[in-house]
């Protein structure tokens, strides 16, 4: 028997800013009341109306059919300030020929390669920080990842003033980003300080990574890495390849993609741990016995069961991208409304991921709710990376590194919650992360 969908109004829309302030302020609590008022439910940015699927079967719905429900709206009109038309921001109609082109940086005979230098990056944080030492956790998961990230695309380290440069500009564009989705064209091109401060947050994202990428070509060798695979990348004739537009967006598309999300889901991993003690305790008994005294290495990932669940747990229970746009191409006939084209659609994860549809206890942090698969993202009950043709490229690199950060770090420390922490996050983020997540180091004995 078919399911009838209903369709409904969030309360609360004021004129002109409609549901800015509690998207704004308050964003995941709004966000997770929206199913008690229908399937799809509308809501306002701004003055424009919005639909948001609640039910899970409606989100597949809109992540399957990327033909009709192409990428757009607010969130990725602004998105493309900073990665331009990147793989990850694309139309459908540039989609199919980009993937093709990028997908062989992320063959496996390149993951293990950027696996190694995962490992290394982890021990090299792991082995700076001193028992008794208090770690402010996202500023050091961000600084990790953004280090790995580039030396996979780039095959060297990247220099400690670049690593700071690229750090402050991503997170001034970012928090300005979700800001810019409720604040109508002229006000944005207005000389405010805050629209000061993005364009050159933008200058300098968008000049650090083409000196970086300049230097980079002007070897014109096969580095083994990320970028040497795009600039080297054909279509199906040997012919055309990527040009240099397109390989600065998808160079920018993947420092965004493998920096501040990744942070924030370590983060969270580590975050869960402290708080749940009895999946620490497992955890550090299946490091031991795969382990003993030895450091993590790539090889280790498959016999890792209990950490890839552990992460997994983590982006569904504190989903890092909490939400993104779609646009309807064609009038869509959905829960018993008539969408025309160019509707915007909002897509947010922890919607689904809470939703007691698709988990039992949502509200609870259960790991072992998830198949055993190290390095692999979850197949069913969650949109973390997406799916469809559009599921991020990047899922089974991103598994991995957490999967090798959080052995890394667990194997060696034991870490408990320390005085001044505030886990809630910041607002107007684009990514969700704990604003100060502390945690006091021990050593653990084995």
């Amino acid at each position: 028997m078919p399911v009838t969908y209903v369709s409904g109004t969030a309360p609360g829309g004021l004129p002109l800013v409609g549901h800015a302030w509690p998207l704004m302020r308050r964003p995941l609590d709004f966000l997770r009341s929206l199913p008690a008022h229908g399937d799809l439910v509308e809501i306002r940015l701004g003055s424009v109306p919005a639909y948001v699927p609640c039910h899970p079967e409606l989100v597949h719905q809109v992540l399957f059919d990327d033909r009709t429900f192409d990428k757009g709206g607010p969130f990725f009109t602004r998105l493309r300030d900073i990665v331009g038309n990147g793989l990850g921001s694309c139309a459908h109609r540039d989609h199919r020929r980009q993937r093709r082109l990028v997908q062989p940086a992320f063959h496996r005979a390149r993951l293990d390669g950027y696996a190694g230098v995962m490992a290394e990056e982890a021990a090299r944080l792991s082995a700076s920080w001193r028992a008794g030492e208090t770690v402010d956790v996202f500023p050091a998961m961000f600084g990790l990842t953004l280090r790995t990230v580039t030396r996979t695309l780039f095959s060297a380290r990247l220099a400690e003033d670049d690593v700071a440069r690229l750090q402050h500009s991503f997170a001034v564009a970012l928090s300005g980003l979700f800001r810019r989705m409720f604040v109508p064209g002229p006000v944005q091109r207005l000389p405010l300080p805050a629209n000061r401060r993005y364009a050159r947050a933008l200058a300098d994202l968008h000049t650090t990574v083409d000196r970086l990428v300049t230097a980079y070509r002007r070897s014109g060798q096969d580095h083994g890495d990320l970028l040497s695979t795009l600039v080297a990348a054909r279509d199906e004739d040997g012919n055309e390849g990527l040009t240099a537009t397109e390989i600065h967006d998808q160079v920018m598309t993947m420092v965004f993609g493998g920096s501040e999300t990744m942070a924030a889901s370590l983060t969270w991993s580590l975050y869960a741990l402290a708080r749940h003690p009895e999946t620490a305790r497992e955890l550090h008994e299946e490091l031991d016995s795969v382990l003993g005294d030895r450091p993590v290495t790539p090889a280790d990932v498959p016999r890792l069961p209990c950490t890839g669940q552990i992460v997994t747990e983590s982006l569904r229970r504190y989903s890092p991208a909490w939400l993104f746009t779609r646009v309807t191409t064609v009038p869509v006939d959905m829960a018993g409304r008539r969408l025309p084209p160019g509707s915007t659609m909002v897509v947010s994860p922890p919607v689904v991921h809470h939703s007691p549809a698709v988990h039992a206890c949502p509200a609870e942090f259960r790991p072992a709710r998830w198949p055993a698969e190290p390095g692999r993202p979850p197949r069913e009950g969650a949109v973390i990376f997406g799916v469809g043709a559009r599921k991020c490229i990047g899922d089974v690199y991103a598994m991995t590194e957490a999967v090798l950060a959080l052995a890394t770090f667990c194997h060696r420390w034991r870490m408990e919650l320390a005085p001044g922490a505030d886990v809630r996050p910041p607002a107007l983020s684009t990514v969700q992360y704990p604003r100060r997540l502390l945690l006091r180091l021990t050593d653990r004995p084995r």
